[in-house]
This record gives C-alpha cells, structure tokens and sequence, in this order.
C-alpha cells in the first residue's frame, strides 16, 4: 500500500527519482498514464494488468468505456526503475500534468500520483473543506 506526500525534482532529463519507500513494489516495473484531475497514476505492473483486465470485462458498446480505456492505454507508458530508483516521465505525460520541476508525489493506495506541486497545493487547497463531508457515501458502513 502507498501512502505518505514526497517532494521530489523533475531533472532536466524528465526524470523523476521515486520515493524510497516506494521503490521495492515498484522495482519489477511500473506504468504511468493519464490520471484525473491532470495528475499520472503510476502503477506497479501486477496492479495495472489487475486494471486492465476489469477494462476488458466491460462490454465495447459501453462508449464510456471505451473512451476511458482508450485514454488511459494510448497515454500509457511502461518501464523498469533504474537502480537510483528513477523513471523518465515522456514528454506527452509532462505535458498532460503540466509538470515543472517541483513535483508531488502521493500514496494513493494502490497506486502513486505524480502532480505539479502548484496544482497540488489548489486541489488540496480546494478539496480540504470538502473532506469531512465526503465520508458518507464513500466508504460503506463508514468507519
């Protein structure tokens, strides 16, 4: 499970050193792709393919369904981490995120989230007032 905010650098290559308390589950290979909000999911590979497969379940006249699975499989990237941990975020999904140098990069459970620290900090900004509403409904029988 991920959890925790880090800060890391984009380095001039598009690089991004991932945080150290991720690196083991991501080691065998992970995939970044359009996430919402204009943030990148990165995923370890076994959950991706996880993800995948539910995609493929859902029948192809569902037109949500195929523009979500088209986005977020044509914006996909895959790669192994190099040894300091670091994976480069191509050019189409910088864009996408409007990635500077300064990044954040969240746990979000199952999967890690890469955002422009300034669009970090408005969406936490905007969603912080909202979040002790939110329970009811999200999580079943609440806590």
């Amino acid at each position: 499970m991920f959890l925790g905010t880090h800060t890391p650098r984009l380095d001039d290559k598009g690089r991004l050193i991932l945080p150290a308390k991720f690196r083991d589950e991501l080691a065998g290979g992970v995939v970044i792709t359009k996430g919402q909000e204009r943030c990148l999911y990165v995923f370890p590979m076994p959950e991706f393919q996880r993800i995948a497969g539910q995609l493929r379940e859902a029948p192809v006249t569902n037109k949500a369904a195929r523009a979500y699975s088209r986005v977020f499989f044509a914006s996909a990237h895959d790669e192994i981490p190099d040894k300091q941990g670091r994976v480069t975020i191509p050019g189409h999904l910088r864009e996408y995120a409007a990635l500077d140098r300064e990044l954040v990069v969240i746990g979000a459970s199952t999967r890690v989230e890469i955002w422009d620290k300034q669009s970090w900090e408005q969406y936490l900004s905007a969603s912080e007032d909202e979040f002790a509403d939110i329970e009811e409904g999200v999580l079943p029988g609440g806590l």
